[in-house]
């Protein structure tokens, strides 16, 4: 059988296609009943309940999106035309022609369906985790639902989700849910398989209703439901936002599953904490990830200048500003996360102006130290130190982006070669020196740090030549 034959097949048995009710709850009921101003464009990190619930199911992977709309339509157009590119195509069916309790319109949206489909309200908020995981869980015939954990202590409950009845054992994913639980309650976030939508299965349900509730208690009579639980300690967390209180949850969950691809000790247990209040700052200002990245190199050349000066109250002035510059350094990522906004130039102009930053403060704390010392026999060991330093940063970094290359283009040569390669890139991202830095100055002790860091750039740039060497034979023009 052919490759393209596989493919299609994958495709066509795979979750593709979500169907979003940003008017209606999908077990019925109006969105935000409980509280009248929250609906669709209710704004969550900046960016309305219904462009980050598009904007989510297309970083997961979903191809085709389908909204059954009522009348604020034209709003919600045009609050996707104002954000970050929604690349996949979005039908619009509104349901005046098509309503929910009219089996012809369920029979419809299955003609659509290639395998499964994606049933949600927007009155939530969810990680990219639990998207993955629900196409990940797709079996022939079986429906897929999403078990909300029980209301913590200072949450009042909702009348988001339903609770059904089913008979254990039911197969579930990470679950939490224990076997003598008889009564889940369901977020509003379900995959379905298109045959169970087709009009042969839509029965008598009550008008104004959807027939997803008989769906899932026929699936889960018949032993074909599966249960992935919702929790955020594993990454597939859910939030149903009905309340203004359940606004500022799903904000503290966005926030705490901000990680970037490569971080040390410090960015995880202090950067990261303290950035948080920059990134809420600059969300408000509308600054761009880009922007945010110019900003903190900026602060990084002015500590670098500090340095120069060679005195010691500017040298510790100038490494708690090089601080601050690696927690503005952390916001231009969890910006872009939050909002949709990544892009490949962003994360060159990251990491190609955190190594001209690094660069800049070797440079600045050689001459300091040359500037200190200056006349006696030994003033030029300094400036020796800065310039393999230096050297050592601008390998490193070239060849960072080589190896970078290597895995796009051919991957690595051996499984080993491959984990020594993503050891390597997450070391030359760490910003944790910055710390170290702040107690070499308060000691004044910067010769020692500027020694450690050219003996320490120059060994890491000829790792990184043993770790790419030999995969870099099958990339002849690099």
């Amino acid at each position: 059988m052919s490759k393209g034959i596989l493919q299609k097949r994958v495709e066509i048995q795979g979750l593709a296609t979500a169907i979003l009710l940003p008017s209606v709850g999908v077990f019925g009921g109006p969105i935000g009943s409980e509280v009248g101003e929250l609906g669709p464009l209710t704004s969550v990190v900046g960016i309305g309940l219904f462009q980050r619930t598009v904007l989510a199911l297309q970083r997961a992977g979903i191809r085709q999106l389908i909204v059954l709309s009522g009348p604020d339509e034209e709003q919600l157009k045009r609050s996707l035309a104002k954000g970050p590119r929604v690349t996949i195509p979005v039908r619009w069916m509104p349901m005046r022609e098509f309503p929910i309790d009219d089996p012809r319109t369920w029979e419809a949206l299955a003609a659509e369906v290639r395998g499964f489909a994606l049933i949600a309200t927007v009155n939530g908020v969810f990680s990219h985790g639990l998207i993955e995981q629900l196409r990940q869980d797709v079996r022939d015939g079986h429906a897929i639902v999403v078990a909300q954990p029980r209301p913590q202590a200072d949450e009042l409950p909702t009348n988001s989700g339903m609770r059904v009845k089913i008979q254990f054992p039911v197969p579930t994913t990470m679950a939490s849910v224990r076997p003598d639980e008889s009564t889940l309650l369901i977020a509003e976030l379900l995959v379905v398989p298109a045959s169970l939508m087709n009009a042969a299965n839509v029965g008598a349900y009550e008008k104004g209703s959807t027939p997803i509730r008989q769906w899932i208690e026929q699936v889960a009579a018949d032993g074909r439901l599966h249960v992935v639980t919702a929790e955020e300690k594993r990454g597939t967390w859910y939030q149903p936002v009905r309340t203004s209180e359940d606004v500022e949850r799903a904000e503290r969950k966005l926030f705490s599953s901000l990680k970037g691809d490569f971080e040390g000790f410090v960015d995880r247990y202090f950067n990261r904490k303290v950035s948080r209040g920059f990134t809420r700052l600059f969300l408000e200002l509308g600054l761009s990830p880009n922007s945010i990245t110019v900003l903190a190199g900026l602060i990084g050349l002015v500590a670098a200048a500090g340095f120069g000066l060679g005195t010691y109250s500017a040298g510790i002035l100038a490494a708690l500003l090089f601080q601050l510059a690696a927690v503005i350094d952390c916001c231009d990522g969890e910006v872009a996360r939050l909002t949709f906004t990544e892009s490949p130039f962003g994360a060159w102009l990251d990491i190609a102006l955190d190594n001209f930053v690094h660069m800049a403060i070797f440079a600045g704390i050689a001459l300091g130290l040359y500037t200190a010392q200056i006349g006696q026999e030994d003033d030029w060991v300094p400036l020796a130190l800065g310039g393999a330093a230096v050297l050592g940063n601008g390998l490193s970094f070239l060849l960072v982006e080589k190896a970078q290359k290597i895995k796009r283009a051919v991957g690595w040569r051996t499984p080993a070669h491959a984990a020594w390669a993503d050891v390597m890139l997450k070391n030359v991202a760490s910003r944790d020196f910055s710390v170290s830095l702040i107690g070499f100055a308060l000691f004044d002790q910067l010769f020692w740090f500027l020694l450690f860091a050219a003996i320490g750039s120059l060994l890491f740039a000829g790792a990184m030549v043993w770790v790419i060497r030999p995969s870099a034979v099958a990339l002849p023009r690099l």
